[in-house]
């Protein structure tokens, strides 16, 4: 039974890849970290004897604290967050219960670099329709939440990623982007190891949409007519992904929990 200042592996998988996701810091020991360098989804790797430094950047942030074990690093933590006026709570079994129970867990070997703010930095081509979006939001939900991204003339992705430290993706050569039959989510979704069946599930309806084979999913439409509209709702590319983020939410959200509910008309009378 977990305290009241705990959350348990349960509780907080509902949470990951959903707008209402905490803040999640780990400080697990450096020897833990080369054992297995795989983190939780969005998870900030921070150094627990420093929290007193980089504790203001939680302010109004509800967060989980993990340590490899949910012991008393991860609960110092946490406990000194919360008397410096922040939402703090603990992963019960931390890192290893997580990973014992077959949780999603991002694979770092291609993450790039974060600047000086935790961030990293993406770039790619103007104008967003499917994949363009569909990437951001993937790494926003599931892999750096402070994630930043320049889109600029297709011409200049290159140029602005090596002057700028930011990664190009769904730009033909580089290496996230399309491969075979697959979309740039798809390569994003291996590369990352984030599998799991409602990520797949998805995965196909944005590459229906993305390369025009709407026999995909039935989906892959109605994904695709209101990406346009969005484009054609907006003349900058910011805004627009800031408004399509709540559109692959919900996408998410159906295909983890409710592919197989049904809607009709008329509704059931009373008897």
């Amino acid at each position: 039974m977990p305290s009241v200042t705990e959350i348990t592996v349960a509780q907080l998988s509902r949470l990951v890849g959903t707008p209402d996701a905490p803040a999640v810091i780990d400080v697990r020991v450096p020897d833990h970290r080369a054992e297995d360098p795989r983190f939780i989804p969005c998870a900030v790797l921070r150094d627990a004897q420093a929290v007193a430094s980089w504790a203001p950047s939680l302010a109004g942030r509800r967060t989980v604290v993990i340590c490899e074990r949910g012991l008393k690093l991860s609960h110092g933590v946490a406990a000194w967050l919360r008397a410096a006026g922040i939402e703090a709570e603990t992963l019960e079994g931390g890192h290893a219960a997580w990973r014992d129970a077959g949780q999603l867990l991002v694979t770092p070997d291609r993450l790039p670099a974060r600047d000086d703010q935790a961030r990293t930095r993406w770039t790619t081509r103007a104008r967003p329709k499917v994949d363009r979006i569909a990437c951001p939001w993937l790494i926003r939900r599931f892999v750096d939440a402070g994630a930043l991204f320049l889109f600029v003339p297709a011409a200049e992705v290159a140029g602005v990623g090596e002057r700028f430290q930011a990664t190009p993706f769904d730009v033909e050569g580089e290496f996230f982007s399309h491969r075979g039959e697959c979309c740039t989510f798809d390569t994003m979704l291996d590369e990352f190891g984030l599998q799991s069946d409602s990520l797949r599930r998805l995965a196909l309806i944005v590459r229906g949409a993305d390369t025009a084979r709407m026999d995909l999913a039935p989906e892959c439409g109605g994904l695709l007519a209101a990406s346009l509209g969005y484009s054609r709702m907006y003349r900058e590319d910011l805004p627009q992904l800031d408004a399509a983020m709540g559109l692959y939410d919900a996408l998410y959200r159906w295909c983890r929990d409710a592919t197989d509910e049904t809607h009709n008309w008329p509704a059931a009378k009373p008897a």
